[in-house]
């Protein structure tokens, strides 16, 4: 699984008309399943992202997780993470987990990661068009893989 986790003082998530997710003061967390994930991808991904600590502290530095400071977290589905720009102009997605075992592993990595942070989790809707919405704070930008664990 792959992450791009940015830390927001707000983001939503609009489908049509209306919103699906919206958050404050948390983290905002684009994820992609690749084919060769499992469920002890998600459970890595989901607790690395529970404990990091990337909220100030009152001596102003990173030390604080999204759980401590009562942060909120959005997830959104993203499949263009696994993205190949390797050959040619057009990207290809062929990394990217079918919907048969994306929606799945992604289920259980929201539902991991609402239970690794004691509270719910807002999400997006898996393979739906959406626009996205962010104010990133810092910026602080992460990008994590369960097959680097960089």
């Amino acid at each position: 699984m792959r992450a791009v986790i940015q830390r927001v003082s707000e983001a939503r998530v609009v489908i049509g008309d209306a919103a699906r997710g919206q958050i404050g003061r948390g983290l905002l967390v684009l994820v992609a399943v690749e084919d060769a994930d499992t469920e002890a991808d998600l459970e890595w991904l989901s607790g690395k992202i529970a404990r990091l600590r990337i909220f100030n502290d009152a001596a102003g530095v990173m030390n604080l997780s999204v759980a401590e400071i009562g942060g909120e977290v959005l997830v959104v589905s993203q499949f263009t993470l696994f993205a190949s720009t390797r050959k040619g102009n057009r990207p290809s997605y062929v990394r990217s987990a079918k919907p048969e075992v994306a929606i799945p592993l992604y289920e259980k990595f929201v539902a991991r990661l609402a239970q690794d942070l004691g509270r719910p989790v807002q999400t997006g809707e898996f393979g739906a068009r959406m626009t996205v919405s962010l104010v990133n704070d810092g910026p602080v930008t992460l990008i994590m893989d369960s097959k680097q664990k960089e």
